[in-house]
Parts: C-alpha cells; sequence; structure tokens
C-alpha cells in the first residue's frame, strides 16, 4: 500500500525553500566557533606520574592544570552581570535543544505506529503528524545552532580561562561534537526531504531507519554536552590540580554522567511533548470545525500519553541523580537536599505535584468522551484525597523559616513531628504514592467505555487491588524505616522503592489488559467532547513542566556554589554570588515567558491563511462524531 501524506495534515509549520541552506551554513557557523578555541589551547607535555581526582587511578598529566585564582576575575559589562546574560542564553538553548532530541523520536515512534497498525485512516494519521514534527525538528535545528554559537562566543569573551580549559581538557573530544551535530544535520534533513519519495510499502521501512538512525545520533550529541556539565559539578580523569591524566573514559563517565544522561532524555522528551501538548491546545481553541477540533483533542491525548511515560520515571531518575551526587560528595547533597536550595527543592516539589494533579484532572476529564464512564466519578474524590495527602508531605521543607525564640522552642531547625515528613525517606514515599495513585486513574480510564467479558474478572480486580495494596504498604512502611536510619544510607532506600512502584505498575497494567480482551464496548470515543477546562488544564501543564525544566537545571548548576568545576576551580570574581530564591524565580520565569511567548508566536504564525483541517476522513459520522471505539493513544 503507497501511504501518501494529504496535504490537509500540513497545519503546524510551512519551511521556506532556503531553509536547509539556512541550517547547513548555522551547523557550519557552530562548527568553526568551535574550531577556534584550537589556536588557544596549548597542551603541555608532563613527565610524573600523578593519581586520578575522583577513581584514584595513576596517570600522567596531558592536559593544562587549572587557571590561577588571579585568572578567574571576570570583568562586568558595565553594571550589568554578565553571567546573568549567559543564564538566559544557555536556558533558551537548552529549551529549543529539547526539540532537536525529542521532535525526532516522537517521528520515528509515530513513523512505525502508522506501519504497525492495520487501520488505514489511522496509519494516515499518524503519518501525517509525524510529517508535521520532522518540519518542526528542521525550525528547531537551526534555532538551537544560532542560539548555541551565540552561548559558545559569549563564553569565549566573557570567560576565557574556563574555556581554554575546559575546551583544554576535552579537546580529544571536540572533533567527535561537531561530526555528531552535522551528522545528526544531515541525516534530519534527509529523513524529512526523502518522506514522499520513500512512501512506499517497502521504501518505508527503510525510511523509519533512517529515522532511527536520526535519534542514535541525537542522542550521542546528548551524551556529549552532558559530559561537560557532569565534569563541572564531580570532576574525574583529571588529578588535583585539574590535570587530565590521558584516560577518556574516566573524563567522560564521571560520577555523575549516567544519571545526568538518563535525567536530561527524559526531561528533553518532556519538553518536546510540552509543545506539541501546547500546538494541539491552541489548534483546539482557535478550531472553527468540530472535526478540526477532534483531530487536535486526539492529539493532545496522544502527546500526554507520550510525556507521562517519561514523567513517571521523572522522579526515580532525579533521586538517582542526588544519591550519586551524595556518592561524590555529602556535603554538595546537604546543600541541595538540607541547606541553601531547600526551598528550591520545596518550588520543585509543588510545580511537580501540579503536573501530576493536572494529569489525574485531565484523565478524568476526558472521560466525558466515553459514555459509560460516569460510574467511576465517585472513586476521583478518594484518588484526589490520597494525592493531596501525598502532595502535602512533598511540600514539606527540611526546615522552617522560624524565628529565634521558635527554633529554641524547636529544639532545632526541625519541627519534632513535621520535621519527619522534610527527609528524603518521606518525600521517596510520597512521590511514590502519587506515581501509583496516577497509575490507578489511568486503570479507571482505560476501563471507562468497556464491560469485561472474562470469567475471571473478580480475580483479576482482587489481584489487581492486591497488588496496589501490598505496594502502597512496601512503599509506606520503607518510608518509615527510613527515619530510623542515617542521611547516607537512607538515600539507599529510594531503589527498593521505585522497584515496588515500577512492579505494581506494570504488573496491574498488564492483568488490566488481558481483562479487557473480548471487552464490550458502549459506544465510541467523542473526540472533541472534551471540556474546555480539561484542555486549559493540558495548556497549564505545558507550560508548568517548562518553568519546571528551568528551575531542576538551576538546582544542579548552584550545587557547586563558587565553582566553575567543583573542587578545582574557582570564581573568585567580587560580585560572584549564587543566587537565592527570589533572583532564581524571577530569571527561570523571565525565561519560561520569552520561550513561550516565542513558541505562541510560532503558532500565530503558522496558523496566518490556513485553511481549517479535515483530518479524520471516515471516522466521523456528518456531525463530527467518531465511528470508531479503540482510542488510538492505547494502541501505543
Amino acid at each position: 500500500m503507497r501511504l501518501r501524506v494529504d496535504q490537509r495534515f500540513s497545519g503546524m509549520i510551512k519551511l521556506r525553500s532556503n531553509q536547509p541552506r539556512f541550517c547547513l551554513v548555522l551547523v557550519a557557523l557552530l562548527t568553526a566557533l568551535i574550531g577556534l578555541l584550537s589556536p588557544t589551547l596549548n597542551v603541555p607535555s608532563f613527565a610524573e606520574e600523578t593519581e586520578d581526582f575522583y577513581f584514584k587511578t595513576p596517570g600522567t598529566p596531558q592536559g593544562p592544570s587549572a587557571p590561577a585564582p588571579s585568572e578567574m576575575v571576570y570583568p562586568r559589562i558595565g553594571s550589568f552581570d554578565s553571567r546573568m546574560l549567559v543564564w538566559f542564553v544557555t536556558q533558551q538553548h537548552t529549551y529549543f535543544g529539547g526539540f532537536v532530541l525529542a521532535l525526532p523520536l516522537f517521528c520515528a515512534l509515530l513513523e512505525f505506529l502508522g506501519l504497525m497498525t492495520k487501520k488505514p485512516a489511522l496509519a494516515l494519521r499518524y503519518d501525517g503528524l509525524a510529517r508535521d514534527l520532522a518540519k518542526v525538528a528542521l525550525l528547531a535545528l537551526s534555532v538551537t545552532a544560532l542560539i548555541g554559537s551565540a552561548m559558545l562566543a559569549m563564553f569565549i569573551m566573557l570567560y576565557p580561562s574556563f574555556m581554554n580549559y575546559m575546551g583544554g581538557t576535552f579537546k580529544s573530544f571536540m572533533p567527535a561534537y561537531a561530526a555528531v551535530f552535522v551528522g545528526e544535520s544531515l541525516l534530519l534533513l534527509i529523513y524529512y526531504y526523502s518522506w514522499n519519495r520513500m512512501a512506499e510499502q517497502g521504501r518505508k521501512w527503510v525510511h523509519a531507519s533512517i529515522g532511527i538512525m536520526t535519534n542514535i545520533v541525537g542522542t550521542a550529541l546528548l551524551l556529549l554536552v552532558n559530559a561537560w556539565s557532569a565534569f563541572m559539578m564531580a570532576p574525574a580523569g583529571v588529578d588535583a590540580q585539574g590535570r587530565y591524566l590521558g584516560n577518556a573514559w574516566h573524563l567522560l563517565h564521571s560520577v555523575l554522567w549516567n544519571p545526568l544522561n538518563v535525567h536530561r532524555f527524559l526531561a528533553d522528551i518532556m519538553s518536546g511533548g510540552a509543545v506539541v501538548l501546547a500546538y494541539a491546545c491552541y489548534r483546539f481553541f482557535i478550531a472553527k470545525t468540530g472535526e478540526e477540533r477532534a483531530y487536535f483533542d486526539w492529539v493532545g491525548n496522544v502527546f500526554l500519553f507520550v510525556m507521562v511515560c517519561a514523567l513517571l520515571p521523572m522522579p526515580i531518575a532525579g533521586y538517582w541523580l542526588m544519591r550519586s551526587v551524595f556518592v561524590f560528595r555529602q556535603s554538595m547533597g546537604v546543600t541541595m537536599m538540607g541547606g541553601l536550595l531547600t526551598w528550591l527543592f520545596v518550588v520543585q516539589a509543588m510545580l511537580i505535584g501540579v503536573l501530576f494533579l493536572g494529569i489525574n484532572y485531565y484523565l478524568w476529564q476526558s472521560m466525558a468522551r466515553l459514555k459509560g464512564a460516569e460510574r467511576y466519578q465517585p472513586y476521583y474524590q478518594f484518588v484526589l484525597g490520597g494525592m493531596m495527602l501525598a502532595l502535602f508531605i512533598w511540600l514539606t521543607p527540611h526546615t522552617l523559616l522560624v524565628s529565634g525564640g521558635e527554633s529554641k522552642a524547636m529544639g532545632g531547625a526541625q519541627h519534632p513531628v513535621v520535621g519527619n515528613y522534610g527527609v528524603m525517606s518521606s518525600k521517596n514515599g510520597a512521590i511514590n504514592v502519587i506515581l501509583l495513585l496516577t497509575a490507578l486513574s489511568y486503570l479507571y480510564y482505560r476501563r471507562a467505555n468497556r464491560t469485561m467479558t472474562v470469567s475471571w474478572a473478580k480475580a483479576g480486580n482482587i489481584m489487581i487491588a492486591v497488588l496496589f495494596a501490598v505496594g502502597m504498604i512496601n512503599v509506606i512502611g520503607l518510608s518509615v524505616y527510613g527515619f530510623y536510619l542515617p542521611a547516607k544510607i537512607r538515600v539507599g532506600l529510594s531503589t527498593p522503592q521505585a522497584f515496588t512502584t515500577l512492579t505494581v505498575i506494570v504488573g496491574s497494567l498488564l492483568v488490566n489488559h488481558f481483562m479487557l480482551k473480548g471487552a464490550i464496548v458502549h459506544g465510541g470515543i467523542h473526540w472533541g467532547k472534551i471540556p474546555f477546562r480539561g484542555m486549559v488544564a493540558l495548556f497549564g501543564m505545558a507550560a508548568a513542566f517548562s518553568w519546571v525544566m528551568g528551575l531542576m537545571g538551576f538546582i544542579r548548576s548552584s550545587g557547586r556554589l563558587s565553582w566553575h568545576v567543583s573542587e578545582l576551580m574557582a570564581d573568585v570574581s567580587p560580585w560572584a554570588f549564587t543566587p537565592d530564591l527570589a533572583v532564581a524565580a524571577k530569571i527561570v520565569t523571565l525565561n519560561m515567558v520569552v520561550f513561550w511567548g516565542a513558541v505562541l508566536v510560532l503558532f500565530w504564525m503558522c496558523q496566518r491563511g490556513q485553511q481549517p483541517v479535515s483530518v479524520m476522513g471516515e471516522e466521523f459520522g456528518e456531525k463530527g462524531a467518531p465511528l470508531f471505539a479503540p482510542v488510538p493513544s492505547q494502541e501505543t
């Protein structure tokens, strides 16, 4: 079967014919700017042996030592602190860079779904959406290259000694970085512009394979970029003077590299998914036909599923990252979790709680599309109550803002009762309970318009109930047990709690899947019939995640305090400081507002002059009501 993409799918971005040239010019510019480092990277040769800063293995220095304190005083731009400008540009680069990784991944996933489904109309819809996202990915690559070039130029001009040291230490990786970036650009261009030429069934699998290669190269690019961030927080592969010892694997594989890779990979998927969600909501709000509204309701539903798949393991990945911080230096972990940055974690926890509440709210609002779903509405109150209780524990700070007299009356900064809920043991339990309750909401959603016909339905319900009950008891029990353990040991409880949560979620979803085999379906899914407030919640979740992403990046970077590279390269500028909560909130909010302002302008430009789309085909009746029963996103 030849899959031809209907022009009606092209509802996102119309690229100009000179876009590929613009993209390649930007790639060349970035590569050239990287090459500018080469003349300044004078790598000395040493004969003596020394010891690795982290791995404690012997080696011969082959790189420059960390700059002296006198070289670490950077000029200001008048009264303006240049680090604020670098912070702003770096965060924008991170936001748009999330597209470069996430969107090709979405394209490949949707294309494979289109190839695997047996429904021609659904296959065309998946394939058309994937092609639209590939257009956005090309634009995102150009914008990322432009912002990345500006960021690199600012680092070279404003922080020359820092860039000289980092460039000299990572000099062996520079050619690989440039090659991977160019390879990602070329593969993405080939992937998009060969879409129609490789639309036949046999060639379509080859085209999908190109999409896989694009994502493999994009992931390699992410790993190389993360090596710098991980090294700055927890250096390895160098000696106590910061000199590279010749072991490239040690330099790359610091203690934070693996957890940071997982954390950022998930964050980038959510970042890209958040923008697609926002686009779907925007088009839903301005839709002039029921069919168009139904299509973008479906798009939002699909990408919420993708976003949730990335969000569910995010807290576990975050705790893995923090555990690795404690492994490197316990003092850094205490600073981030129980010291200077504690209240930033409280704000972060609040926003993550908002995300999970929003997801559950959207799921329950989505049941308005399904006939028979009203029988599950009474359970919503219990799920919401459990989530709010867990969220209150999740939000409890480790130390309270109290006066001297109050602190004396309590016997310290920690409250004798409330303080127990501020430790990591309690927070591990709280977030795992939230994850379990979110999975329970999804089970209700899956059953909403179906009546089970399997003979063992009662036994299956008992099995799922036992799974959730045992899982909850184990998670909460481990949390209480952690009260009696030292902080260093208490962190390790996150592993059995995460394993318990994963087991319950996977086990219950599998049992529920087999229970729904042959179930009676009470009508189709009425796409576009979701209440308006449900889509507003979806748009709010997309914006909230951008705020969380910026805050998480600030917390991670601020763990270094006054160090450019922890314990090796200090920032001794007289005006250097670690921003407090107020400054961080302002800059993170500014970044979010600018980013979403640019995104909304992009949406407006895409929508101008376009005719209303008609994308659901024969699956809609005369009044726009869908005639098919299965939920497209559930096939994923």
